[in-house]
């Protein structure tokens, strides 16, 4: 507000004549907008262009009433701040391409709308304080950012854009909505056109761009591994060990000394084996198979003991907490821990004495446990298998340990058919993979599946998970035991996106369940089980995986909807997944008869771990994004039939069948008609033509153009399988 106007409004200003009505709502407002800070009579008066001296009655009498009804509080004598109010809430950005944004919060029914030109300097992922607007009929809930709590990141990556006296940097990401200005002398090096990671400094209030600094040039956009490396700094995920971490790991000898041993379960002796990815390294778990004289089999699932190398507070422990887990790229894996550990000290490589922590199971052939068994053990692989090679033992081929294969994938059959008549969902996802030449570009794409091998190990994974947990967590009266645990928990689905669901499958003459637990997973199972093999099944398996409720780490039990367990945990994966460690370390802490672990502290560790597999699946599903752009790059002009898997208002996905890449025609390309897009029934509409294009329908397509930079894909229509309104 300028001098001048400040001036005319104090002339024509008195505590009367502007009313104490609209002094009282402007002062509200002042504090609503300043939640943080406070203010006495003076500050109050200078903001509202008043004159002080001629206010100061009325306004003082003014914060004392507003005190009394419980809009401020006196914090000292004549300064008073903001009470928490009802009309304000605190919550995270999650920002649309539009440039508005919605604010994502637990206490209003639907996220709150701010546009724009309300965010108040606001990117996505901050945590903000937003002032509610009153809400008019049939409109959505709306508000505006009063106060920035917390910054999310400070760090883009972008490509600069140079001038003659400063420069930007452009955000790759299209949920960053302003560029940073980089002044000349913060450039650091960088050159125009280059890919680089920039630092947010400063952003002053009136300033429409926040102010940056370069602090790593990446190198030229479109170089395989600088865009790879664009991908891990955009989600904070870095590709190399601290010093004093890699020095600490190297220190970790390779041998075992017997005094160690000693301690242990031997279990050196007893048929061992891994079965793993063909071209893995990091052997997190393996099986022991043993006959015993009743008849029985004792089964170990035999996990590695990274925490008796990984000490708390070590510099090993502080990184491994930061990166949470192992975070696995198309054409590279960042790991958890350093290589010494991943691949070598910790790994179960076959002919190699290894140290493990252990469950082990009293069974019989039909999968029930009749004793178990948890501690340290020491371990010899006698074999490692590929996923491959144990399959094809499965299918009926022969190699070493057949008899065992056979007997644990007939265990592992029955333990799921078990779970399946508990209510648990089988989520038999496909994972699209790769074919890579040397230099790490895309050859061909695939679908990986999950076969009898695979399932094998997940079961038995599964059960010492379950197991583990129920341990420690179950208390002898079948309640909770009260001690603290990790606990990895799966909330039943919202009832909303269930029916949405039901709706939406209803058009390929499949149903679905909406009440009842056991009913819903019921019809979810026969509904998955029906629409395999189907033109529609990978989108339709995508959706409803999305209706369902996320998975997290938490310390407070729910269970575990998806699997029908009522205790759930990690446990057999601590080479790649921090949370394994803790609960590693609290079922020993547990079986030495310890006090419990501080609940608020493994409830922060277990948020953390949370947030940063979420990071880590972005950055995974990005990576994917940039190769099937590589691949699809010299297809350019071809055309292929593909199936629409994602509509929305400003275009509409489509995968192709022969490759699985996933692309967009936007809606300016559909040049027969003008289109409406219609969200509830996920389709876009023709104005005049009343054509319909909805999720699901068959279209056949043009490669239009591909964007490595941003990893885009642009198609253009030429045939559908789409009808009339």
């Amino acid at each position: 507000m300028s001098k001048k106007k400040k001036n005319r409004r104090a002339r024509g200003s008195s505590g009367r004549a502007a009313g104490l009505g609209d002094i009282r709502q402007k002062t509200l407002t002042l504090f609503e907008r300043n939640a943080n800070q406070s203010f006495n009579y003076k500050q109050i008066a200078s903001r509202l262009g008043l004159v002080p001296s001629q206010v100061r009655e009325n306004l003082e009498a003014l914060l004392k009433e507003m005190a009394n009804r419980g809009d401020l509080i006196e914090i000292g004598r004549g300064k008073y701040k903001l009470k928490f109010h009802a009309n304000h809430v605190e919550g995270v950005v999650d920002m649309t391409s539009s440039g508005n944004a919605y604010i994502v919060n637990d206490k209003t029914e639907e996220d709150v709308l701010v546009k724009a030109g309300n965010l108040n300097h606001a990117l996505h992922g901050d945590t903000v304080r937003v002032l509610l607007y009153a809400r008019t009929r049939n409109k959505r809930l709306e508000g505006e950012v009063t106060e920035v709590l917390e910054r999310k990141r400070t760090e883009f990556v972008g490509t600069v854009e140079m001038s003659k006296a400063y420069a930007f940097v452009v955000p790759d990401s299209i949920k960053m909505q302003v560029d940073l200005y980089i002044p000349k002398e913060k450039l650091n090096g960088a050159k125009h056109g280059q890919k680089v990671i920039a630092k947010l400094s400063d952003w002053p209030e009136r300033a429409s761009s926040p102010f940056g600094e370069i602090t790593k040039i990446l190198g030229e956009p479109g170089d395989h591994n600088v865009e790879i490396h664009a991908i891990l700094a955009e989600y904070g995920l870095p590709y190399e060990f601290p010093p004093e971490v890699e020095a600490e790991a190297e220190r970790i000898p390779m041998e075992i000394p017997e005094s160690e041993i000693a301690k242990r379960r031997d279990m050196r002796k007893v048929t061992t084996f891994t079965i793993d990815p063909v071209d893995a390294k990091d052997f997190d778990d393996a099986l022991s198979l043993e006959k015993l004289e009743n008849g029985r089999w004792s089964v170990g699932i035999h996990i590695a003991d990274v925490s008796h190398f990984v000490k708390p507070g070590s510099a090993l422990d502080e990184e491994a907490i930061e990166r949470a887990t192992s975070v696995y790229l198309v054409d590279r894996v960042v790991p958890m821990l350093p290589e010494k550990l991943s691949n070598g000290v910790c790994s179960l490589r076959p002919n190699e004495d290894k140290l493990t922590f252990s469950a082990v199971f009293e069974m019989d052939e039909h999968g029930k446990v009749y004793k178990k068994w948890f501690g340290r053990t020491t371990i010899h692989s006698d074999h490692r298998f590929a996923y491959e090679d144990a399959q094809a033992i499965i299918e009926g081929g022969d190699g070493p340990l057949k008899d065992e294969i056979l007997l644990l994938d007939s265990i592992a059959k029955q333990l799921r058919r078990d779970r399946m008549k508990a209510g648990a969902i089988s989520f038999d996802k496909r994972e699209v993979k790769f074919h890579l030449d040397e230099q790490s570009s895309p050859t061909g794409v695939y679908f990986k599946e999950s076969k009898d091998a695979n399932k094998l190990i997940e079961e038995f994974m599964l059960l010492a998970n379950r197991e583990v947990a129920t341990f420690v967590g179950k208390g002898k009266d079948g309640g909770d035991s009260g001690r603290t645990m990790v606990y990895r928990v799966h909330d039943d689905p919202d009832p909303t996106k269930l029916l949405e669901l039901s709706n939406f499958v209803k058009q390929f003459g499949y149903s679905i369940s909406t009440r009842g637990r056991k009913a819903i997973s019921n019809s979810l199972n026969k509904m998955l089980s029906e629409v395999k093999g189907s033109g529609e099944a990978n989108m339709i398996e995508t959706l409803t995986v999305r209706s369902m409720a996320k998975a997290i780490y938490t310390t407070q039990n729910v269970g575990h909807y998806g699997l029908a367990f009522d205790f759930y945990t990690h446990f057999t994966s601590p080479i790649r997944r921090y949370p394994d460690v803790i609960v590693h370390r609290i079922l020993q802490d547990y079986l030495d008869k310890k006090s419990s672990a501080n609940a608020d502290a493994i409830e922060e560790l277990c948020e953390h771990s949370t947030e940063r597999e979420k990071m880590a699946a972005s950055a995974e599903r990005e990576s994917i994004k940039y190769m099937q752009a590589k691949y699809l790059e010299k297809f350019v002009g071809e055309e292929f039939a593909g199936v629409i898997t994602g509509v929305t208002d400003w275009g509409v996905f489509v995968e192709l069948n022969e490759n699985y890449c996933e692309g967009m025609i936007r809606i300016r390309d559909f040049r027969d008609d003008y289109y409406i897009y219609d969200e509830k029934n996920h389709q876009i509409i023709g104005e005049s033509s009343g054509r319909i294009y909805q999720l699901g329908d068959p279209m056949r397509i043009r490669v239009k153009h591909v964007d490595l930079e941003k990893k885009q894909i642009d198609f253009t229509p030429l045939r559908s399988g789409s009808s009339e309104a």
